[in-house]
């Protein structure tokens, strides 16, 4: 199995929405539709439109069944199989066979995407298969959805906006969305209540109004601020949305599963740790920060500061 091929499950990692998520990282980094400013990863390195094939969906399903049996080996409980990758989950043109195949694991599964693609068939088709799945909808405003999310050219908000409508209509699973707040760009009055009216016309679950909480893409990004946050959450219950906060960090328990380098690795290529989840983590693990110091040394990791707290992230090719 290559190196890339380690990477493509991860965790099992604390959710915020999910409880304890295996991640399944099923598109290279950084390959994306969007640029978004406060992107945890960075910059998209290849913006793409097309789907394709990244993996082929019997090895994905190789290495998500490999790293579910090292963390039923230890005692780690898992809750959902979780398409969260490096970019658009949905660009994975294998997507829909790929939930099918790991539905034989006996676990739910979830997709989190930010709905670019949903404006066709074939993409709505692939996340019907999914038993929860989470859309990105940061601005109905197309001047507010350039700054934030920075989309692919040929993307059209319209189509997007009108594919969340029709896959919420047909939809059998858990629908939520997800609304990620900057200063300056889509906390005003106007922003948020056109959000909230449009995601009041969407069949859903919940929704939750979120924050960067680990370094973003730009340097200049700053969440909203709580007055801004309290606001839009009085706007959405305005609308009678089922609305809750997603500001708050995930807490450090982080699953050890296998070998520690690969495992801090598959994690930080899509979830940064804080320095005392890292800490928490080598200490289960019988380990000590050397490992941390080793990987640092090496380029394989990189050392953040953001908000006074220090994060560790794996660095991108």
């Amino acid at each position: 199995m290559s190196d890339e091929e380690k990477m493509i499950a991860y965790g099992p990692v604390p959710s915020r929405r999910l409880g304890k998520s295996l991640g399944i990282n099923n598109i290279p980094p950084k390959i994306c539709t969007y640029s978004c400013v406060y992107c945890q990863l960075g910059r998209t390195l290849n913006m793409k439109l097309e789907r394709e094939t990244f993996y082929e969906p019997e090895k994905l399903l190789e290495s998500i069944k490999k790293k579910v049996n090292e963390a039923r080996k230890n005692n780690e409980h898992i809750d959902f199989l979780t398409f969260v990758p490096d970019g658009e989950p949905t660009l994975d043109i294998n997507l829909g066979r790929e939930l099918e195949l790991v539905k034989s694991l006996g676990i739910k599964t979830g997709v989190i995407t930010n709905s670019s693609l949903i404006y066709r068939e074939d993409v709505r088709s692939d996340l019907s298969h999914a038993d929860w799945v989470s859309l990105k909808i940061d601005a109905v405003n197309k001047d507010t959805w350039k700054k934030i999310d920075r989309p692919h050219g040929m993307l059209d908000l319209d189509k997007i906006l009108e594919g969340i409508k029709v896959f919420s209509d047909s939809f059998n699973g858990d629908l939520v969305t997800e609304t990620m707040l900057v200063k300056g760009i889509n906390d005003n009055q106007s922003d948020l209540e056109d959000v909230a009216f449009f995601i009041s016309g969407v069949k859903h679950k919940k929704s939750y109004l979120s924050i960067p909480i680990r370094p973003p893409a730009e340097k200049w990004v700053n969440p909203a601020s709580e007055y801004s946050i309290n606001k839009a959450f009085q706007i959405f219950k305005g609308k009678s949305i089922d609305v809750e906060y997603l500001i708050g960090y995930e807490g450090n328990a982080f699953a050890h599963t296998g070998e520690i380098e690969d495992d801090i690795l598959s994690i930080t290529s899509v979830h940064p740790m804080k320095k005392e989840a890292v800490e928490e983590f080598l200490k289960k693990a019988g380990s000590n920060w050397d490992v941390i110091q080793n990987l640092l040394l090496d380029k394989k990791l990189v050392e953040l500061e953001y908000k006074k707290d220090i994060f560790y992230m794996r660095k991108l090719r």
